[in-house]
């Protein structure tokens, strides 16, 4: 692996300097590699490149790219033992979650992105005019450390499949996975320049790629902080943005659902990745008949997760991603004025890790309630009628997910009342193919299947 490389123009080529970034192993906190720390030279190159390889790329059928992205998917396909190993060791996923999630939904998207690019859609005739969609440009790809290489997919496979060339900057937290994606990238034949890698910080290349000139759009996942920042900075050149940002989505349990089964499901959505997903549903709202009996098997349930070596077929639970965050998650809990379920601010030993922590009778209005935490932390809350859910999970400047259990009819009612991009209903599964992306601070625009294409594409109509 060419960790003392970066990607530009089809070949592993050297950095404008030696700087590094260590990798750190979140499990042991030992250090697990170290990769180059790219500088806005290298942005510049990389922006160049695929300045450079954009017309040919625009100009290739998109069928002929879809048989591209096949070639990758194929590649990585080959390379899932090690992509989920890679993430178990940079992020610390469970073994069982990392080979299902971390490895085998990127596989999903990148096959999805594949098919559609085989079967473009037709062009659409209104009146004398042709409607035409083609690529925006050079993409900015810009994404997090908690699942490292599902974001990647999400934003490059699009854009490949629209016509767009990329420059990606993976989180300097989780870069290993990246490396094997562009090792399969050029194994598949894409052509020089199409896909670019530059590692580095946020505030180097991140900031780089953000206000580049010759970068047409930036597609960010991330914080919301962060997201408004390039926001700003893509703003004075009126460079399109596409921004997946935080979460505090709410599972509303209504007094007719299946409570162990919500419950249960519930906190296993709180702790997914330990926490750390933009996602998770992370306030439980349980109508007052039903909540200390919610309450009790919430606690229960959380005290099954076990915490230690993700490689261990016995962990459900794995690290944070570093000392920082591991920190950050200790101060809401010791912030929290709420009643500890269960859980602690500490697990003994090396390692970043969080007890599995649920608290009870929290204030929607408080910190816990509002802010995104992004650990193993559940709240839960409660309500007296479905218009008073509504209104508590509405209160809040997120709106990615949620989820609502009860009959169906009456979960569809509250689900529709959601200012939310998506709500799973009764558990409903996670649809790849299905619009991803939240309303108010949670972003702007859509990832996955055609929805996610389309971000990656102007319109234009000509008249005839």
């Amino acid at each position: 692996m060419n960790r003392d490389k970066i990607y530009i123009g089809g070949r592993w080529v050297a950095p404008a300097t030696r700087d590094t970034i260590a990798v750190e192993n979140p499990a042991t906190e030992e250090t697990l590699a170290k990769v180059s720390a790219g500088t806005a030279e290298d942005v510049d190159r990389a922006v160049a490149a695929a300045r450079g390889a954009f017309d040919g790329w625009a100009a290739t059928p998109m069928a002929e790219r879809g048989a591209l992205l096949g070639k990758l998917h194929e590649g990585l396909s080959a390379r899932s033992a090690d992509i989920a190993r890679t993430v178990g060791l940079e992020l610390g996923t469970p073994l069982k979650i990392a080979k299902a999630v971390q490895a085998g939904l990127p596989l999903k998207v990148l096959q999805g992105y594949a098919d559609l690019a085989a079967r473009p859609v037709a062009e659409e005739t209104i009146g004398n005019s042709l409607v035409v969609r083609e690529p925006v440009g050079v993409v900015g790809a810009i994404t997090p450390w908690n699942y490292p290489l599902h974001q990647v997919v999400a934003k490059v496979a699009a854009a490949l499949a629209a016509g767009c060339t990329v420059v990606l900057k993976p989180s300097e937290l989780t870069p290993l996975v990246a490396y094997l994606l562009l090792d399969a990238a050029d194994e598949a034949g894409l052509p020089a320049g199409v896909l670019n890698l530059v590692p580095g910080t946020g505030q180097v290349v991140g900031a780089a790629i953000a206000g580049h000139p010759d970068v047409d759009m930036v597609s960010f996942t991330g914080s919301t902080a962060t997201g408004r920042a390039i926001s700003h900075a893509a703003a004075d050149r009126i460079a399109r943005v596409a921004l997946e940002l935080g979460g505090k989505s709410a599972n509303v349990i209504l007094e007719d659902a299946d409570l162990a089964r919500a419950v249960k499901v519930g906190v296993g959505n709180a702790f997914l990745n330990s926490g750390q997903t933009c996602t998770a549903w992370t306030r439980m709202l349980v109508h007052r008949s039903q909540y200390d009996a919610a309450v009790e098997l919430a606690g229960a349930t959380a005290e099954t997760y076990r915490t230690g070596d993700p490689f261990d077929e016995a962990t459900r639970l794995g690290p944070l991603v570093s000392a920082a965050q591991r920190e950050r998650v200790r101060g809401f809990i010791d912030r929290a004025d709420a009643r500890l379920v269960t859980g602690a601010a500490g697990v003994p030993g090396k390692g970043y890790f969080v007890a599995p922590t649920v608290f009870a009778d929290v204030d929607p209005d408080s910190e816990l309630a509002q802010e995104e935490i992004f650990g193993p932390v559940l709240s839960i809350i409660t309500f007296d009628d479905d218009d008073h859910a509504v209104r508590i999970a509405n209160n809040s400047r997120y709106g990615l997910a949620g989820g609502v259990w009860g009959s169906p009819e009456r979960a569809m009612a509250v689900a529709r009342r959601l200012r939310t991009g998506g709500v799973d209903i009764n558990g409903g599964a996670f649809n790849p193919q299905a619009p991803f992306g939240g309303y108010k601070q949670s972003g702007i625009g859509r990832e996955l299947g055609v929805h996610g294409l389309t971000e990656f594409q102007q319109t234009k109509a000509i008249q005839q």
